[in-house]
């Protein structure tokens, strides 16, 4: 069990890094990294670019992925002993 918690242990920790990155990789009010891949090109309808669509797509992924390591974490610690 041990080497179950540590394995959820550092997933947590890497997809939490991860997750910040993308977090911070979002258009504010300005630009944001999302430009970077095309999102200076969308349209003056208001709409979001395609870019900025798929970066909130895999920043909810990311997020559900890490929500279940913290869940599973839990779980593993709650059980152990």
């Amino acid at each position: 069990m041990d080497i179950l918690k540590i394995a959820l242990e550092v997933f947590l920790a890497v997809t939490g890094v991860f997750l910040v990155f993308l977090i911070l990789a979002h258009k504010g009010k300005g630009g944001g990294m999302s430009d970077m891949f095309g999102g200076a090109m969308s349209s003056t309808m208001g709409g979001s670019s395609v870019a900025e669509r798929n970066l909130n797509r895999i920043t909810v992924g990311m997020a559900l992925v890490w929500l279940a390591a913290i869940v599973g974490l839990g779980l593993v610690v709650r059980f152990q002993g």
